[in-house]
């Protein structure tokens, strides 16, 4: 029913899981919760996320809810050969395989959507795009599902500015307890953590250049700062660039920042980032990471068309020769760099994504027959009753309007 590298790799992934789940305090609750209520009773859910430790122990926390749970990878690379073995060992269906093809990587998906799923978790639209395309009658069953990438929310837009959105889906990356934590916290720390993993080089002194200010950007340009590093941010937004020089950063264009950079990081959700120009004037021995979805923010083919040859430096690292002898070292073959060269977020950031993930799905099955074909932003109440827990497991306390408070603020004179 599985399709994964080895069965016997399972004890490693059970050890991974079993860490992550120590860490993760909001999820543990809401399992708690899960098994007593069963909201996913008697359903089926597939699952198009990172395949590692954290989505594991979500997926053991919907199982907890009653669901028959289907799982594969979102990246080809990001996915742990220990873990999947792990969650097939504890009986769940599981299709993945790290470094498997595109072709694979399809037959991946649509083998998790073959049960005909009452819901979905999605990362990066690929499930979404084949439940629309040739895999349409799969989605027979279809209650709703979540996304929670900034990636998967562009294509759910696109779709729904043109009516073309056939099922309702929860805005997972949009909520607070989600980008404001997991993109910022999370991106930030494990991209720098995937890059330090494959280079072993220092961050300290080095010309970093990171395109895109989002919430991705900010965490990642805010981590390499912190280690000592020049950071130079390219945007095409005139709000999020002004406020970039405001944090402190310089802000050029990508021509510009071309010659300069000694490492580029891409975290912009769209492609050809950086391409054939930039290439042609980058230092020798510049170190090229992208921590976006999908592997076309950087772009490889002009890559090797310019380069006289291309070898493997060390794992996760290709070098590619030009003519004048420079050597560019594209990292993870320009995919994630976080997962495919390091651990993807921490547990603790994983938490609060995973708990609105578990939330939503809670809320789609609530109010199944209710919902319009279209994109629906996570409850305010979720996002609070997260963060509320989250608070606590981290020692804080708030304080609490009075009744003379609410009274005040509530006068209209």
């Amino acid at each position: 029913m599985s399709d994964i590298k080895d069965i016997r790799l399972a004890p490693s992934g059970r050890d991974k899981i079993d860490w992550v789940r120590s860490y993760m305090p909001v999820l543990g609750g809401i399992r708690e919760e899960f098994e007593k209520t069963k909201p996913f009773e008697g359903m089926k859910i597939s699952m198009s996320i990172h395949m590692e430790a954290k989505t594991a122990y979500l997926g053991h926390v919907l199982r907890a809810g009653g669901a028959e749970v289907y799982m594969t990878g979102c990246n080809p690379l990001s996915t742990q050969d220990d873990v999947a073995a792990a969650l097939a060992a504890d009986g769940f269906a599981v299709y993945a395989r790290h470094g498997v093809n595109e072709k694979e990587y399809t037959e991946h998906l649509k083998a998790t959507l073959s049960p005909c799923p009452d819901l979905i978790i999605d990362d990066g639209g690929d499930f979404t795009s084949l439940l629309h395309g040739e895999c349409r009658d799969l989605g027979k069953n279809l209650i709703g599902g979540c996304e929670e990438t900034t990636t998967g929310i562009h294509r759910l837009k696109a779709r729904q500015e043109k009516g073309l959105l056939r099922f309702p889906m929860i805005d997972v990356n949009d909520a607070d307890c989600k980008h404001l934590f997991d993109n910022r916290y999370g991106t930030g720390q494990s991209t720098l953590d995937g890059i330090m993993n494959c280079t072993n080089l220092m961050i300290a002194g080095k010309t970093a250049v990171v395109a895109g200010y989002g919430w991705c950007g900010r965490g990642a340009a805010m981590r390499l700062a912190g280690m000592g590093a020049n950071v130079i941010i390219t945007e095409i937004d005139p709000i999020k660039a002004t406020e970039a020089i405001m944090d402190g950063y310089r802000v050029m264009t990508m021509d510009e920042a071309a010659p300069l950079g000694d490492l580029f990081i891409t975290i912009t959700g769209t492609n050809d980032v950086i391409r054939k120009r930039h290439f042609e004037v980058m230092k020798d021995g510049v170190l090229l990471a992208n921590s976006g979805h999908f592997d076309v923010e950087i772009n490889r083919p002009e890559l090797e068309a310019l380069s006289v040859e291309h070898f493997q430096r060390k794992p996760n690292i290709v070098g590619y020769k030009m003519k004048d002898g420079r050597i560019l070292n594209l990292l993870a073959e320009g995919r994630l760099v976080n997962l495919a060269a390091g651990n993807g977020h921490p547990a603790e950031i994983m938490d609060m994504s995973f708990a609105i993930q578990a939330k939503s799905l809670e809320f789609l099955v609530k109010n199944k027959g209710k919902l319009e074909n279209k994109l629906y932003s996570v409850p305010r109440e979720t996002d609070l009753a997260v963060a509320t827990v989250k608070l606590a497991s981290l020692g804080g306390k708030i304080d609490a309007l009075t009744p003379e408070q609410i009274e005040y603020l509530a006068k209209v004179e």
